[in-house]
């Protein structure tokens, strides 16, 4: 058994020495070497987004550059759920809404959405997830802040924590 374990360990080493050679790119991990910090930021975005994940983005970043960077939206993206020109948070996570429900795979029938920034709280409480209270709190937010720039601010209003937000975020629209 132990002839076994110790086998597989010399085949492994041979195995990594092999990639080493083969390229020439990739840099042991007790190197030596400093590496250079870089003045990029990490900015992530998910949903209706062709390449969903993790960028590093230099310099003053907007929502269009993040979604240039993710290959750009998809056809089910809805345009009333984001602003292109907001200026984005380093390290946060954005999200980019559907139009359409994505657990129906022939929906033609876009979703039924409120605005944030425009509607009463009468209307908001149209979706479900959000209450009397939460309505209330989103317009004196909105009265107090100004309007909501990314679906994201919603988790600022007193009331709405990371699973309410998430079960809201497809049915609101900032424009």
């Amino acid at each position: 058994m132990v002839k076994i374990i110790i086998g597989v360990i010399i085949v492994a080493f041979i195995v990594i020495g092999g990639f080493m050679l083969l390229d020439p790119n990739m840099k042991s991990s007790n190197t030596n070497e400093t590496t250079e910090t870089s003045d990029a930021n990490s900015y992530t975005i998910e949903g209706e987004i062709s390449i969903a994940g993790t960028y590093k983005i230099t310099g003053v970043v907007a929502m269009s550059d993040l979604i240039e960077a993710a290959g750009g939206v998809t056809n089910n993206a809805d345009e009333k759920a984001y602003f292109e020109t907001t200026e984005l948070t380093i390290g946060d996570t954005y999200y980019i809404a559907p139009k359409y429900d994505t657990s129906d795979v022939c929906s033609n029938t876009p979703i039924s959405k409120v605005n944030v920034n425009s509607d009463s709280a009468d209307e908001l409480t149209a979706i479900s997830g959000i209450t009397t209270t939460i309505a209330n709190s989103i317009v004196s937010y909105r009265l107090e802040i100004g309007t909501y720039q990314t679906l994201e601010e919603l988790m600022d209003v007193y009331g709405i924590g990371n699973a309410t937000y998430r079960k809201i975020r497809n049915y609101i629209t900032l424009q």
